[in-house]
C-alpha cells in the first residue's frame, strides 16, 4: 500500500501489517515547530527493501502529473459541478499531458 507522509500515522500504519500489506508510505520524520525529530512508524523492515525505494520514485513520478494538472490547467479547485462534468474535466487535462509528453516518448523509441 502506497501513500503520501500523511498517512505515516500508527494507528493506519499498525492495520496495514495486521492485515499482511506492506505499508509502502513515504516517511515523515522532518523536525517539528519545536525542534524534535517526528517519529516514524516506518522502520527498516520496510525501508530496506529495494522495492520501497522503487515504489517512493515512481509515486513521485505520478504526483508530478496532479501536480502539473491543478497547475497548468487550473484544476486545484474545479469551476464545474456535477461528476461528469468534473470527470470529463479530468480527463481532457490527461488528455493534454499526453499529448505534451508524447514528443518526448517518441524520441525516446528505437527505430
Amino acid at each position: 500500500m502506497a501513500g503520501d507522509k500523511g498517512f505515516d500515522v500508527a494507528a493506519f500504519v499498525d492495520d496495514l501489517r495486521e492485515r499482511k500489506v506492506t505499508p509502502h508510505i513515504a516517511v515523515q520524520d522532518h523536525l517539528t515547530k519545536t525542534g524534535k525529530r517526528r517519529q516514524t512508524r516506518i522502520d527498516g523492515r520496510t525501508t530496506r527493501h529495494a522495492g520501497y525505494r522503487i515504489s517512493q520514485r515512481i509515486r513521485k513520478r505520478i504526483e508530478e502529473i496532479f501536480g502539473w494538472i491543478k497547475t497548468q490547467t487550473g484544476s486545484s479547485k474545479t469551476k464545474f459541478r456535477g461528476r461528469q462534468r468534473v470527470n470529463a474535466s479530468f480527463t481532457l487535462a490527461l488528455a493534454a499531458y499526453n499529448l505534451i509528453r508524447l514528443p518526448k516518448l517518441l524520441a525516446e523509441m528505437p527505430p
